[in-house]
């Protein structure tokens, strides 16, 4: 009686030998018991571990197209060794960046702008990792960007909080969405509580619909009818 043969996609399998290397074999085919797989090597140190995986993977690959995303130069990892290892020097997430970009300049932020490098460095912060402005300088530090300085961005920050500047904003999403006379808006607020006990200018203690006396603000938001934003803003929590 002829034993059946399982035929599988070409996989990678690592073996510990009783000597001690890891062995690196492509494994074709199985037949109960028995495999049919190619040996590549056996790697005494994780780098030549590295190697003999990437061997292993071309061979898995063999003639299979590659999705094209430009002039992408791979190289496979731990090419050097441990005595005269690769340095790194760099790294840029360039495929995410070149996405906020192409967002930011399509939607006429750019423009709008003046394309105002600090504004730019802002918006990629927020959107990859929303954190305090201190921390936006170590997130794109991450990802292979030079930020501007804490005390630029403290600087800078006033500028965009002004009230000409939210309206320069709000045309150029406006003009993007196609807004025009007669349009059909969306607006809505919401109530942002804090937990501090001396109001400010913004956080003013008010009796709310959920009877908290806690200092609130209210935050609204203005979208076209299918909900792309257009404008946020923000006013003391006493406001009617």
């Amino acid at each position: 009686m002829f034993s059946s043969l399982i035929l599988v996609s070409p996989y990678i399998r690592t073996v510990k030998t009783a000597s001690g290397p890891i062995a690196v074999h492509v494994v074709f085919s199985e037949r109960k018991s028995a495999k049919r797989m190619k040996h590549i090597g056996s790697a005494h140190s994780e780098s030549e571990l590295a190697l003999l995986r990437a061997e292993a993977q071309r061979i898995v690959d063999g003639d299979q197209l590659a999705m094209d995303f430009g002039e992408v130069t791979h190289t496979p990892p731990a090419t050097g060794s441990v005595s005269n290892p690769l340095p790194v020097a760099g790294q840029r997430a360039g495929y995410l960046l070149d996405c906020i970009d192409a967002c930011f300049n399509e939607l006429g932020l750019a423009a709008a702008s003046g394309d105002d490098p600090v504004l730019r460095v802002l918006v990629r912060a927020r959107i990859i990792h929303p954190s305090s402005k201190l921390d936006f300088i170590e997130t794109l530090a991450e990802v292979g960007i030079t930020s501007a300085s804490y005390r630029t961005i403290q600087r800078r920050r006033s500028s965009f909080a002004t009230e000409s500047f939210g309206e320069i904003q709000t045309q150029a999403l406006a003009h993007n969405a196609g807004i025009g006379p007669g349009a059909f808006i969306l607006y809505d607020v919401t109530i942002l509580y804090f937990e501090a006990d001396t109001p400010d200018e913004l956080r003013k203690p008010l009796f709310s619909k959920e009877h908290r006396v806690e200092p609130q603000n209210l935050v609204g938001l203005l979208t076209d009818a299918t909900g792309f934003p257009l404008h946020v803003g923000a006013f003391a929590g006493n406001s009617a």
